[in-house]
């Protein structure tokens, strides 16, 4: 039995995985996007109080990504990779447009859990499987792809909106929109080649039957709970911090200027796309931890600037908005490169799921009391993410706790 793909599959594979995270990157990029129009086309009118449901929003997100990386991370172990990642898109594609019958907040956050679920799956299913399918190429090239494929699908919808304009009229749009690419869903189920480690596996009698549960026992459990934590700081900055910049660009620019947070969502996402291309680069050239700890500094350093220094309306707050997506999202092309290097090939999906997604249940805490901040400080963004912005001060310290992954052999084996 043959358990290498030919060039042509191994294209298909690497697009297929760009495109799935990329769509998730639309499904992501809805909230910050379309949230506080969705609330006051709902008869929400106080600013707090509109902070208030796109923190529960962002918690949603974070909550349901966190599940669904658990179970679609064991689905991919235990039934394949390829059939894991057709199945998260048809999730997050499905329930999004089945969003759009939403008639109150409190259903915009149900459904936007259940389709967040999907988007939990698609990181860990593509990143087992392009690692695994491409073993002889440049793994940080491949990481920065990947990595900076999410940016690519906030780009395209910011850019649409800029277009057309989200308004509390007509915001529903967006979500029929992201529902479209269920077709590459539909394609990756019946034509996505699969992991030739997976099928090597299964040739050789491996066990699939692994609990998805193995990563939280001895002796993953330590790196486990270290994948956790360096998932968590970037989020955390990302979601709990510099995404305010857009719903408070959107405050800013009211109706005189509704463009305004899209162009902020645009100028933070092309600022990630090319952070996140290099991250790879960047964590093999200085090295995992030291990388880290670079990328922390100078993400706390722009976000502090522009939260202290700037407002919507200043001349450079777009370029510094650019930066700080820059900074905060590089972590997104070094996360794809280090994650899978922690875990063998039989846990790798479920690990490097968990580590990631369940990243995002410490993030939903913290947004949860981002969402407290707004009402203490009367929906003030600028002194939310004042406060907020120093979660980069733990990703310096804490990468210092992780292990020296540079020689892992992911093709082949990698070790624990």
């Amino acid at each position: 039995m043959k358990h290498e793909l030919s060039a042509a599959g191994r294209v298909v594979v690497l697009v297929t995985a760009f495109l799935g995270w990329m769509f998730a990157g639309t499904t992501m990029a809805i909230i910050p996007l379309v949230g506080r129009a969705a609330v006051r086309s709902m008869g929400v009118s106080n600013e707090s109080m509109v902070g208030q449901w796109f923190s529960w929003y962002i918690c949603a997100f974070l909550l349901g990504a966190a599940c669904g990386g658990l179970f679609f991370g064991w689905l991919g172990d235990r039934f394949g990779r390829s059939k894991a990642i057709a199945a998260s898109i048809l999730c997050f594609t499905l329930l999004t447009g089945a969003t759009y019958l939403v008639s109150s907040p409190l259903e915009l956050l149900v459904f936007r859990f259940l389709a967040c679920l999907g988007v939990g799956g698609m990181w860990p299913n593509g990143v087992a499987l392009v690692s695994e399918a491409w073993s002889d190429v440049s793994r940080p090239l491949l990481a920065g792809l990947i990595g900076t494929s999410a940016n690519v699908g906030f780009m395209l919808l910011s850019a649409i909106s800029i277009v057309h304009p989200i308004t509390t009229e007509n915001w529903r749009w967006v979500l029929a929109l992201c529902a479209a690419p269920a077709v590459l869903g539909i394609f990756a189920m019946f034509a996505l080649p699969e992991s030739p480690r997976w099928r090597l596996d299964i040739a050789t009698g491996e066990p699939r039957g692994v609990s998805a549960w193995k990563v939280f026992r001895p002796p993953y459990l330590k790196l486990t709970i270290l994948g956790i934590c360096l998932g968590a700081i970037p989020l955390m900055g990302n979601w709990g911090s510099a995404n305010w910049m857009v719903p408070w660009a959107g405050e800013a620019g009211g109706a005189d200027d509704p463009a305004l947070k899209a162009w902020t969502q645009w100028s933070k996402s092309s600022g990630g796309a090319v952070g996140a291309l290099l991250g790879g680069g960047l964590a093999c050239r200085f090295g995992r931890r030291t990388s880290y700890c670079a990328i922390s500094l100078c993400a706390l350093a722009t976000s502090s600037y522009i939260f202290f220094s700037l407002e919507p309306r200043s001349p450079s707050f777009l370029a510094w908005v650019f930066a700080m997506g820059f900074f905060g999202t590089v972590y997104f092309g070094w996360l794809p490169l280090f994650l899978p290097e922690l875990f063998p090939t039989e846990i790798r999906a479920t690990g490097s799921g968990v580590s990631f997604n369940w990243g995002r249940i410490l993030t939903a805490f913290g947004v949860l009391l981002t969402g407290q901040l707004m009402v203490q400080f009367d929906g003030d963004y600028a002194r939310v993410g004042q406060i907020t912005c120093l979660v980069y001060v733990l990703g310096s310290i804490m990468i210092w706790f992780a292990p020296d992954t540079s020689r892992t052999q992911i093709g082949v084996e990698s070790t624990a």
